[in-house]
């Protein structure tokens, strides 16, 4: 295991929850003694996980990293990798699932239908409570940034992989506030397997950033959804007042 792939797992059990890691003193630096020998585990030692990010991390550095990305199966079918897009020191961050098609072929988060959607929901909720705010005024980016094919959901493998270069889009910008748009988004910023409904509402943190959990907008565009629109607009306008009042 390379220094990388060293650096990524711990990162993973990081993220997990872990703040220390054990490792076993070796075998051979334990003195030889004549009493009899007893077969019992060595005391543990304690090592600090690392920051998940590197000193003088930035956007620019993370996407560089990403490059040509070849890490799990979605490079396989899709067309462009999708970073994020936005401003980079914005106080509120929204994180979706994944691009879709016009996203993957723009190689640009949240343009298509639901993307519409999400731009009226942010201008017009912030023009209706007075807060002064564009979309190119927040970031906005997904858990993972290569399209899975038919839209399906991640799996838990490409959450990993991809999850790194989120965390470290998070690190770099410090929002104020984090809004996770849909299940797969809050399953993996808040690490349990509760859905939007019995998430959101209330207050979140990612690290010790708050975070609100609500619906994706391409939930919200079915017509049945009436109730979640509505649950949807009364979020926003908590994440809103939070971070710009």
């Amino acid at each position: 295991m390379d220094r990388d792939q060293l650096r990524q797992r711990l990162e993973f059990y990081q993220d997990l929850g872990f703040k220390q890691i054990y490792r076993r003193t070796p075998q051979s630096a334990v003195r030889e003694t004549p009493a009899p020998i007893v077969d019992m585990p060595t005391p543990p030692r304690a090592i600090e996980l690392p920051t998940i990010a590197p000193d003088g991390d930035t956007l620019v550095r993370i996407q560089e990293d990403i490059g040509d990305c070849r890490r799990c199966r979605l490079c396989e079918q899709r067309n462009k990798i999708v970073f994020g897009v936005g401003n980079p020191e914005a106080k509120l961050v929204f994180v979706g699932e994944g691009p879709g098609a016009d996203e993957d072929a723009q190689g640009i988060p949240f343009v298509g239908r639901a993307g519409q959607l999400l731009t009226q929901m942010i201008e017009g909720t912030a023009k209706k409570e007075g807060i002064p705010l564009l979309r190119s005024d927040v970031y906005i980016c997904n858990v993972v940034k290569c399209r899975p094919p038919e839209n399906r959901t991640p799996e838990p493998d490409e959450m990993e992989i991809c999850g790194q270069f989120l965390y470290r889009q998070l690190n770099v910008i410090r929002p104020k506030a984090i809004c996770a748009l849909g299940s797969t988004a809050a399953k993996a910023l808040l690490g349990g397997k509760d859905g939007v409904t019995k998430l959101r509402g209330r207050w979140h943190k990612w690290r010790d950033i708050p975070l609100i959990v609500t619906y994706h907008p391409s939930y919200l565009l079915r017509p049945y959804n009436q109730n979640a629109k509505r649950e949807a607009w009364e979020d926003l306008k908590k994440v809103l007042h939070l971070v710009y009042d």
